[in-house]
């Protein structure tokens, strides 16, 4: 099944809530690849042995990799840290994650500075590009296995928003501007 994403509603509601703006408003994947965001649908049961994780991963240089459960029962500070990863931010680098198990939303602007959130699920691999602004929260389940993919050593620095003088989000809008119609690569 495909990866799910809709826009936001303006709620202030418990942020692990669907917020859809309403019920028929879904984003499609195109909508999502123009703004740089790619997407794959692998089988998360067989992720050690995966020949398409292997090629996407070969072909995008990420050598290193770990595991991450997300719960209540496994994280220190479990609340803070959510709210942490809801703080709206950017990264110098591509934010890669392969969900193997639960659900979560990742949310990202849009061009006219809209949130779309994303709902991932086991089998779903999303990478969000360096310099767009993004947040993350489980939903309502409150678990999430993810594998999270690096290019070199892993660096996970968010920089919150405003950032608009940082380089990656400089060279993020000057792609926006420049991408007319560019294929999505993925699924």
């Amino acid at each position: 099944m495909a990866m799910e994403a809709w826009f936001m509603d303006e709620s202030n509601e418990e942020q692990r809530l669907p917020h859809r703006s309403n019920q028929e408003d879904f984003v499609p994947l195109d909508h999502l690849a123009d703004l740089g965001v790619l997407y794959w649908h692998l089988n998360p049961e067989d992720y050690e042995k995966d020949e398409e994780l292997k090629k996407i991963r070969e072909a995008r240089g990420y050598n290193y990799m770990d595991l991450l459960d997300l719960c209540p029962e496994k994280v220190a500070n479990y609340e803070e840290k959510l709210k942490n990863f809801y703080t709206e931010h950017i990264h110098a680098d591509e934010e890669i994650r392969y969900c193997l198990g639960g659900s979560g939303y990742f949310d990202v602007r849009d061009k006219d500075d809209r949130w779309i959130r994303i709902w991932i699920k086991a089998g779903d691999l999303i990478v969000l590009p360096a310099g767009i602004y993004h947040r993350f929260t489980l939903d309502t389940n409150n678990y999430v296995k993810l594998m999270r993919l690096f290019v070199g050593e892993p660096v996970w620095t968010p920089f919150n928003r405003p950032q608009e003088d940082h380089p990656a989000r400089k060279e993020y809008i000057k792609s926006l501007t420049e991408k007319v119609g560019v294929a999505l690569q993925a699924h």
